[in-house]
């Protein structure tokens, strides 16, 4: 047996409260996974083509405000 199906069986076991408890914990726990992907990707410039393509959009006068 996988580790996912592992998992799987044990997160169909949780009471409701106990998976209420994991979906926070999971939801954080994925939140600071993507943030430090984002921060590695930044700091490796995998994300300069796209700020210098939003910027130049934005020199351009090609943007428009975000609704408050």
């Amino acid at each position: 047996m996988s580790s996912v199906e592992i998992a799987e069986e044990t997160i169909q076991r949780l009471s409701p409260q106990e998976l209420v408890e994991f979906s926070r914990w999971f939801d954080e726990y994925r939140a600071t996974k993507w943030d430090a992907q984002i921060a590695r990707d930044a700091e490796a410039g995998k994300l300069d083509a796209l700020a210098e393509e939003a910027l130049t959009e934005y020199r351009a006068g090609r943007c428009t405000k975000f609704p408050a």
